[in-house]
């Protein structure tokens, strides 16, 4: 066709489609040469990233290391460590069928994947995904968000200069070149962000039957007992809800408790904000901005109908909203009807832990539900009653750096998930491998017609019967350790009567 005729997302796509179809992601030293040069790229470029972070969120430079870019450099390490054994067939448990032959999952790279980052963590949710993509030998197309100019700048400009720019282009753009390259033919398609574009990644995808990854989002509730260590808890809450500005998927959306302690929270949240982030955060480098005017005038808005108790300044000319603590909400007020995405904490008062699972469970599944109590029944009861993609009790955010967890959502928060070995597995194929012998074909008798009672009667015994492998091996070096102890004993009887 007409080169002139195809769009750049097309070329892109069809660039890395004939550059996996050469074979040269299949060698494991290839993959592995690939994240040694991203590892290469995030540490000598750590400048211009933490520049680019810092003109898209006024994060501070040691803010952009600590939540972007540490935690890439860490899946980095454990993926060119854990390749080979990644890669490697996978052994299966084997049936009386299939005791002779070799049976086995075989993980195969799916082809051309393409990563659609977010703004909020533009370094992170980008890269992370692209280390399980290279680690599983695929060719992948990267968007990262246009929400964040500087950051995609910089990501297109450098990141072709470390990486093979064939199998891993990058293209930019707004909601048309998305859409034009979710009219493409892609393998897998692993996006980060809303549900409401979500619904539309997944409808695209239906289209050419394409997998996806949705990491998406959701309002994550925080419940805190009544009896449990206030003051730590709203430490970690406090620092939990307004890193990056309150601009985090897994972020804790709101608080659950009795009010019993509701201005006792209030109190410790207040003292924690003031000691993070000083009496004034607005002039404080580690407290961030809103991305843009938009979502600054969105989050102002769900503020209607709540009381603010804590913060509520702002400022639109430099999109600053301070950390802010609401009361008098209830599951009807405006803020409780989409997720904040920013320094927004409401108080919602319940009588105990029934009310709290019984008012998580009438809304959609969030992505993290966070639990404060010192009581191992309770935290044990809410995990039994409840369904999120993950859970955590006393604490905040730190099951995201946890590379043996699998990340990710469940319903309304997603499908999918990825880090460490995960992310391996969720951009490869498990292919179910099965390699017989020419021989023995006394055996294969039962199942070729004509199929008589006694054949069923066998072919019922050989497919059905559960036999343990491991026990039968242990009977067998059993009986062997039985015969030869009995011969060295008949040996030594006849020496001693000879």
């Amino acid at each position: 066709s007409d080169v002139h005729a195809m769009s750049r997302q097309q070329l892109a796509v069809q660039r890395a489609r004939k550059s996996f179809q050469t074979g040269k992601t299949k060698p494991l030293e290839s993959r592995i040469h690939q994240l040694r040069n991203l590892l290469r790229f995030v540490t000598e470029r750590r400048r211009d990233i933490a520049e680019a972070v810092k003109k898209d969120l006024s994060k501070s430079e040691h803010g952009t290391e600590l939540f972007e870019t540490l935690g890439v450099e860490g899946e980095i390490k454990l993926a060119i460590e854990k390749l080979a054994e990644w890669a490697a067939p996978r052994p299966v448990e084997k049936s009386l069928l299939t005791i002779s032959d070799e049976v086995f999952m075989h993980p195969e790279p799916l082809g051309v994947v393409l990563i659609i980052g977010a703004w909020n963590y533009p370094w992170a949710v980008t890269l992370q995904p692209l280390v399980g993509a290279i680690a599983a030998g695929n060719a992948a197309v990267i968007k990262p968000s246009e929400v964040c100019c500087h950051s995609a700048k910089v990501m297109e400009e450098l990141l072709p200069q470390y990486l093979d720019k064939d199998l891993y282009p990058v293209v930019t753009g707004g909601v048309p070149e998305t859409q034009e390259l979710l009219r493409q033919r892609f393998d897998h398609i692993f996006y980060t962000g809303s549900s409401a574009v979500g619904k539309l990644v997944m409808e695209a995808a239906a289209r050419n039957l394409t997998p996806v990854t949705l990491e998406l989002g959701g309002k994550s509730p925080c419940y805190i007992d009544k009896n449990c260590d206030i003051t730590v808890a709203c430490r970690r809450i406090t620092w939990g809800k307004f890193v990056n500005c309150g601009q985090t998927c897994i972020a804790p959306d709101y608080v659950l408790c009795d009010p019993s302690i509701q201005n006792r929270v209030q109190e410790e949240i207040k003292n924690c904000i003031k000691e993070f982030y000083t009496d004034d955060p607005k002039t404080f480098e580690d407290y961030g901005r809103i991305i843009n005017k938009r979502h600054f005038k969105r989050i102002m808005a769900l503020m209607e109908g709540s009381t603010v108790v804590v913060g509520g300044d702002s400022d639109e000319s430099q999109c600053y909203i301070a950390p802010t603590v609401l009361k008098n909400v209830t599951g009807e007020s405006k803020v409780m009807k989409e997720e904040i995405f920013g320094p927004l904490l409401p108080i919602i008062t319940v009588s105990g832990v029934d009310e709290a699972i019984q008012f998580i469970n009438e809304r959609e599944k969030p992505l993290v539900i966070y639990v404060f109590s010192n009581d191992n029944k309770l935290i044990k009861r809410v995990i039994a009653e409840t369904s999120s993609g993950a859970l955590l009790a006393n604490d905040c955010l730190v099951h995201f750096t946890v590379s043996s967890l699998p990340f990710g959502g469940v319903g309304n928060s997603g499908m999918g998930c990825y880090h460490g070995r995960y992310g391996f597995d969720q951009l490869s194929h498990m292919r179910s491998c099965l390699i017989k012998q020419l021989k023995m074909e006394g055996v294969n008798s039962m199942r070729y017609p004509p199929h008589t009672a006694k054949k069923l009667g066998w072919a019922r015994f050989f497919l059905l019967k559960q036999i343990n492998l491991g026990r039968l091996r242990r009977m067998m070096l059993l009986a062997m350790f039985v015969g030869v102890a009995s011969f060295v004993v008949q040996v030594k009887k006849l020496s001693l009567t000879s």
